[in-house]
């Protein structure tokens, strides 16, 4: 039944359905109340995942653990191996005499020496390989690096993260650094000027 409206309303010129328009209320509430039973029951059953806040990295550090590689060969020699502990992880350091920049690091099942390929054993959870492009010896084949114990260039007992740094040798222009770790941990590679160093730090934590 069309109910007209009071009478400043028909001034207007027209009337209203007052049971249509509430027939149409009723229908966009119950399509609402369908919707939300539907969602509540998706979130319920798995199929919506609530956003979850994600903890900040340990120390700010987004490096990650896959393989990093910079840099070209030279012919610079080697001159060192030294190592550091630091807050947020270790360090190893490369000296170069010489400007440098080329290296490759990444975790392996084994660490492979230079030349033959046989496998250095070291101690820790995980191995990374890191091979600078430079040779450990002179333009006349002279050594120029000379480890007074090739298994333990330096001792990193006790470290927090660091396990083990041993020598992988050097041939054809590439020297293999043999690291072990705690765990596959994050890390970093990067190059420093002014003596030439190139530097591997790996987390302590994610």
């Amino acid at each position: 039944m069309i109910r007209p409206l009071p009478v400043a309303s028909r001034r207007l010129g027209f009337s209203i359905d007052v049971d249509a328009l509430r027939t149409m209320g009723v229908w966009a509430m119950r399509r609402t109340l369908t919707w939300l039973m539907a969602l509540i029951t998706a979130v319920g059953i798995g199929l919506i995942t609530p956003a979850v806040a994600q903890a900040a990295p340990y120390c700010g550090i987004y490096w990650g653990s896959l393989p990093k590689a910079g840099g070209s060969l030279s012919s610079a020699p080697i001159t060192n191996v030294r190592a550091g502990r630091h807050t947020c992880y270790d360090r190893v350091v490369v000296d170069i005499s010489g400007s440098a920049n080329g290296y490759q690091a990444r975790y392996v099942p084994v660490v492979t020496a230079e030349g033959s390929g046989a496998p250095i054993p070291l101690r820790g959870g995980a191995y990374i390989q890191l091979v600078i492009l430079d040779p450990a010896y002179s333009s006349s084949g002279a050594s120029t690096y000379h480890p007074s114990d090739p298994a333990n260039l330096v001792n990193v007992s006790g470290w927090q993260t660091l396990r083990q740094i041993a020598w992988g040798g050097s041939y054809e222009g590439y020297t293999t650094i043999a690291i072990g770790v705690r765990a596959r941990l994050p890390f970093r590679v990067f190059v420093l000027t002014g003596p030439t160093r190139i530097v591997l730090d790996v987390a302590h934590y994610w």
